[in-house]
């Protein structure tokens, strides 16, 4: 990456600019990336205050532009700490660019699932409960309370979570400065990444066989063999035959459909559950 001569700094304004864009998060949603055309449109004034550079410009947008998805309140918190450390990349030539996509994966599962505990599963319902015997009874103040306590904590996390994503990322990039430093912080960030992937394919991805046999006069359970040698070992192997896909570049539609096709064959053979 090339750097200027003076120091890139951001202001007030790409933050603001940060904050404002992010309530677009879930206004591009698709299967393939999910909410990554959201996440780039809140990068681009950054993006655009930091590199003069046209390649440059072009590398954060592709860094950006790759698969996030988060719950939307804990978004602008990710944003901010990407802020800092597209800053830090702009003034340190030895900066490794690994480490923004590192860190955007190893925290988007979290604070997904805190985001959708706090808000939609808490503040939301407490929000309707307060609000439902106002709207029973043909209150006008029943739709506008519900408004008022869920939005403005919302609004608030999302201001503070820029604000201190910000300065977060850069109190961090300042401690570890040295590059062998970084080199372990990207790799620790990968490893967490792949934990929450994992964790996600093991939680979120049901597929089973009923396959069993009568061996004499015993059922014999293909799926409990599997899970006593290797639980969630299906979901794995789903796992890896479509990263083998990716890495041929199959396009993702063509394998959602042909998802969709195998699993109705399956199916209906009783081969997957």
């Amino acid at each position: 990456m090339t750097t200027s001569s003076n120091e890139k700094k951001l202001t007030q304004k790409e933050l603001n600019s940060i904050f404002w864009r992010t309530f677009t998060t879930s206004h591009a949603w698709h299967f393939e990336r999910q909410q990554h055309m959201a996440f780039a449109f809140a990068m681009i004034p950054t993006i655009k205050k930091l590199y003069d550079n046209r390649e440059d410009r072009i590398a954060a947008y592709k860094r950006h532009l790759e698969f996030f998805n988060c719950q939307t309140t804990m978004q602008p918190l990710i944003a901010g700490i990407s802020a800092a450390m597209e800053e830090e990349n702009a003034n340190n030539e030895e900066f490794d660019t690994s480490s923004i996509s590192s860190m955007k994966v190893a925290l988007m599962g979290p604070l997904a699932g805190i985001g959708d505990s706090l808000i939609a599963g808490t503040l939301r319902i407490i929000a309707t409960g307060i609000a439902a015997g106002l709207c029973m009874s043909g209150s006008l103040a029943g739709p506008l309370l519900f408004l008022l306590i869920y939005n403005i904590p919302t609004i608030a996390l999302r201001w503070f979570g820029v604000k201190y994503g910000y300065g977060l990322g850069a109190n961090i990039i300042g401690k570890i400065s040295d590059a062998d430093v970084m080199h372990k912080l990207t790799t620790a960030l990968s490893i967490v990444g792949l934990m929450v992937i994992g964790a996600m394919v093991a939680t979120n991805v049901g597929l089973t066989t009923p396959i069993a046999f009568d061996i004499n006069g015993t059922m014999f359970s293909l799926q409990e063999t599997f899970d006593s040698i290797f639980p969630r070992l299906l979901p794995v192997c789903a796992l890896g035959a479509l990263y083998a896909l990716n890495k041929k570049g199959v396009p993702v539609l063509t394998q959602i459909i042909g998802i969709m096709v195998i699993g109705v064959v399956a199916g209906l053979l009783g081969i997957f559950g």
